[in-house]
This record gives C-alpha cells, structure tokens and sequence, in this order.
C-alpha cells in the first residue's frame, strides 16, 4: 500500500516536472499579457479616482487591478526562479520554499489591502495547516487580527439604515470601539436601556456590495493561473466562497443558526450559546447576549482561571463529534476568536462559549453515513474499509492521500491504527513536508470530493490546531467519544431504514451493548492510568527514602 502511495504521487509529479520544462517560454508570453492587462487596468482606474476624488477600496477597476498584478507577480516568480534548478535538490526544495514565502506575503498584503472577501478566503487558506504548505498557512493566519475596522460613523448609519434609529435611542451606552473586527463585521458592547449588557454585530457597510465581484474576480484570475499552470486546480475554494458568502452575510440565518445548535446541543451543560435579540436584530445587525471568557487556545488564560485543559478538549471533542456524526449540522469556523472558555460564576464549571454562527454545513445522511464509517475504519485500522469508504466519498485512486489528508497522519499511522500510534513531532513535520511536495495531487483530490466535505476538512484542520496548542491532540478521550457517536449515528441511520419492530429492538440492542463495551474500555484506561500512577509514586517514594 505505501508502494502504491508512493508511485501513484512520484508519477504525477514527474508529469508535472516534465509539463513545466517544456512550456516555460509559452507561460512567459501568457504571462505577459496577464501582467500588461493589470498595468492598463491600475491606468484606467487612477484616471477614475482622479477625477471623482472618492475611496480607491470601493472600486472595483482598483480592487482587480491590485488582485490581477499580485497574481501577475506571484505566477512569474513560480516561473523563472525554479526554472534553472535541477528538480528534486536539496536548493530546489529550499529555493521553491523561499517562493513559497514571498508568494504569502504578497497575496497577505492583496488580502489586507482589499479587505472583506480577500480577507475571508485568506483567512480560510490559512486555516488548512495540513493541505497547504506551511509558509502560506503561517503567513495567511496574522489575518484573523488584521481584520479592517468600520469607523463610528460607519456603524451609526448602518444601524440608523436597519433599525430606523440612532444608537443613542435604542442603546443606554455603545462602545465606541470594537471588541473584535473581523472581515465581514465588527462586534460592539453595549448595554440596552433595561441595563443588560449585549454584543452588537454590524456589517462592514460596503462588503455586501463588493463580495459579488470580488469573488468574480477571484474566479477570473484562479482559471488564469490554471491557464499558466495546469496542476493549480483550486476551483473549489471560489466555489465555496461562491456558495457560503452570502449566507454568513445574512446575520438573521445566523441567528437561526445560533438558536437551532443551542437546542440541538441542549444536554450539554458545559456549552453557552449567546441568545439572540431579534427585536435588534436586521439582516446586516446581531444583537445577542454578551458572553466573556479567554480563548480556547489560551492556555495561560486558563491556568490562572482553574480551568482543565484535558476537559476542555474533551468536550470540544464531544461536541464536534455530535454535531458531525448524531445531526449533520456542522459548525464550520472554529477559530479560537469563536470558541471561548471559562468558568461559570454560578456553578463554577467551566463553559464553552460558542459565537459566531455563520458558517455551517448540513450534512445529507447518506453521505454522513459515508463518513461516520469511515473514521470507524480509521480507527480500526481496517484498510479495505478505509478504501472502500473513501471512494465512496469521491477520493477515487487517491484514497491513500485522502485518509492522510482527513486524519493529518502518514500513511503508516493510518495503516497501523490512528488511535493506536501517538502523534509525534517527526510526523507532523513530515505531514506538513508532504503538504508542499503534493499539492497537484492535494487540490484534484479537493477537486473530486463532495463541496460538503470541504467544510469538514478545514472545521477539522481548525480543531487540530487547538488540540495541538493545548497539547491534547489524538489523546484516547477523543477517539472514546467519536466512537460513541459513530454508534449512536449508524444505529439511527439503521433504524430509519427499516420498517420492522423487531429489527429495531435487535438495532438498539447492539447499540446498546456497542456503547457498554466503549464505557467498560474507557474504565479499563482509566483504572489503568489511576494505579499507573499510585505505582510511580510508590516507587519514586521508596527511592526518596530508602528503608
């Protein structure tokens, strides 16, 4: 299998190799009319701005133009400064990495300089540390705090426009600057005239006006690149932009959202949904209920409140996997700014917060059904299920990658038992290594696979890195916990499938006695650990104190 994994990639990769040598000086002359179409671009677009004096961000001549040149740049430094290096060396691989860096910081720059959309789909490329090589993913995540801020006066008319009223009649008190920005919206405290405390959420004024042609432009310029280079296939990220922006520009689906995952997830005492205040509420305007806490990755943060961090990924862990395997209805961003922790005044357990509820994906049961058995075959070590399952969910010959890519572990961890072989640092570092050398083989496999797993893909790159930040990542919990869900989706799925009262109870029965066995194994690892650790300090006592 690892053969196989391994021929597979090296052929595609000598293709590309072969393809690139042979039309490098064709690419120059495509190039160069890409380049030249952006210079009469910025041209035609200064004349404009000369002659109407008004923001250069809000036209879309300067918008594309900036975004053409980038592209422009970035493609040309791909092209001429690996053609000369033989490939495979050890200059090639840190010359391409040195590209790979300045090509990040400049489409960083376009991302800030255009803000809104460009930032967005930044912020989604920098969330996709395992499928993206890590200059990019390192350079593109300063972007979820380089987020443009609205002024008050921008803010005011918005809420003057929605709501019919100024901030003064509607609110005891509005703070003028911003909790967070992020690039869509900036969130407000504020106090309503009953004295409760509130988040108010308001859109940037003019993103909804210029997401539209932003992503017209991203698409354009994304089919060029794939003119100049065949093997960049990422179709998929503007389609998902395409499909998911005007749904988180709609706070009243995210408020929908908000109230639909809180009674979903209503047995879990440990998790805090800010309720909504429709009355504030507008399409471009969320007010719901204030919540504080420390971020989920702050791990200084909840040392100095008492708070566990095993616990805290444990129910993250939980609530993920319900959501995924049990509902099918995914929170899709859980950047550690969405996800807070802390501890409850009342009952002094610890809570997490969940916010920002735009993004989320529902999943059709038969694919789900798909994915649920899946993991279960990745957890099992169960090779030919693995395959068979993963072709089913679109990853055709590439089903090696594929398991690679969803778990982010090498293919011999995969083979021996995800659950079974610890994470180490030389195979993430491999992993992400692979990330960069596989990218044609990445984006066509991203390519094939159904858009709802594009969302789970990036939803599961953004946990994995709090669990690496908190340390706690591929920990037994975690494997405990999706395993429950896993049964507890298949035996429902089962029973929705059958019309018999007694193929039901045989159903249930096994679900039953399924999760019995994950509870006993679970006590196994924990009696285990307990008495593990009386004997290590039994015997570090008696090497203190020699009788």
């Amino acid at each position: 299998m690892q053969s196989f994994l391994y021929i597979l990639l090296t052929k595609s990769k000598r293709a590309k190799v072969e393809r690139s040598q042979e039309t490098v000086p064709h690419m120059a002359g495509r190039m160069l009319k890409v380049s030249s179409f952006a210079t009469a671009v910025f041209a035609s677009s200064g004349f404009y701005l000369y002659n109407k004096h008004v923001d250069p961000n809000d036209i879309s001549f300067i918008r594309f133009g900036r975004a053409a040149a980038t592209t422009a740049v970035i493609s040309y430094d791909y092209m001429t400064s690996l053609e000369n290096v033989d490939h495979g060396t050890e200059e090639y691989w840190a010359l391409k990495s040195k590209v790979h860096r300045r090509s990040a910081e400049r489409l960083r720059d376009l991302c800030c300089a255009n803000r809104g959309t460009f930032i967005k789909v930044g912020q989604h490329l920098g969330a996709l540390d395992y499928l993206l090589p890590e200059e990019y993913t390192s350079t593109l995540k300063v972007l979820h705090s380089q987020a443009p801020q609205s002024t008050l006066e921008e803010i005011q008319q918005v809420v003057r426009e929605d709501l019919g009223k100024e901030i003064g009649q509607l609110f005891a008190s509005f703070e003028e600057t911003p909790q967070g920005a992020a690039s869509l919206a900036q969130v407000h405290r504020a106090v309503l005239k009953d004295g409760r405390t509130v988040a108010v959420k308001v859109q940037h004024p003019k993103v909804e006006a210029q997401s539209s042609k932003d992503i017209l432009v991203m698409e354009f310029l994304v089919q060029v690149v794939h003119w100049l280079f065949p093997d960049f296939a990422f179709m998929w990220l503007v389609e998902e932009a395409k499909r998911n922006l005007p749904l988180e520009l709609d706070f009243m689906n995210e408020g929908r959202n908000a109230e639909k995952v809180a009674e979903m997830l209503k047995h879990f005492e440990f998790l805090k949904v800010p309720k909504i205040h429709w009355d504030l509420s507008t399409k471009r305007i969320l007010t719901m209920e204030f919540a504080e806490g420390g971020q989920v990755n702050d791990r200084e943060y909840m040392n100095k409140h008492g708070i566990d961090v095993n616990e805290v990924s444990r129910n993250l862990g939980k609530m993920y996997s319900e959501m995924i395997f049990v509902n099918g209805f995914v929170h899709c961003d859980p950047h550690p700014g969405n996800v807070l922790v802390k501890k409850c005044p009342k009952s002094n357990k610890t809570q997490i917060v969940l916010l920002d509820h735009g993004l989320y994906q529902t999943l059709n049961p038969d694919f789900r059904m798909d994915y649920c058995r899946l993991w279960q075959a990745l957890m099992k070590a169960d090779l030919k299920a693995v395959e068979r399952f993963s072709r089913r969910l679109g990853a055709g010959d590439l089903y090696p990658l594929f398991a690679c890519v969803l778990t982010a572990r090498s293919w011999a961890s995969v083979a021996g038992g995800i659950s079974q072989t610890p994470v180490t640092n030389s195979e993430d570092v491999e992993i992400r290594t692979n990330a960069a050398l596989y990218l044609p083989q990445i984006s066509d496999l991203l390519n094939k696979v159904p858009r709802q797993m594009l969302l789970l893909l990036k939803t599961n790159d953004l946990l994995r890195g709090i669990e690496t930040t908190l340390q706690t990542r591929a920990s037994a919990s975690s494997f405990i916990n999706m395993s429950r869900c896993c049964v507890r989706a298949a035996a429902r799925y089962k029973r929705s499938k059958t019309q018999s009262r007694m193929r039901r109870m045989r159903i249930s029965l096994s679900e039953v006695l399924t999760l019995w066995q994950i509870n006993a194994y679970e006590l196994f690892l924990w009696v285990k650990g307990s008495l593990l650790a009386r004997w290590v300090t039994s015997l570090l006592s008696c090497l203190q104190y020699p009788h």
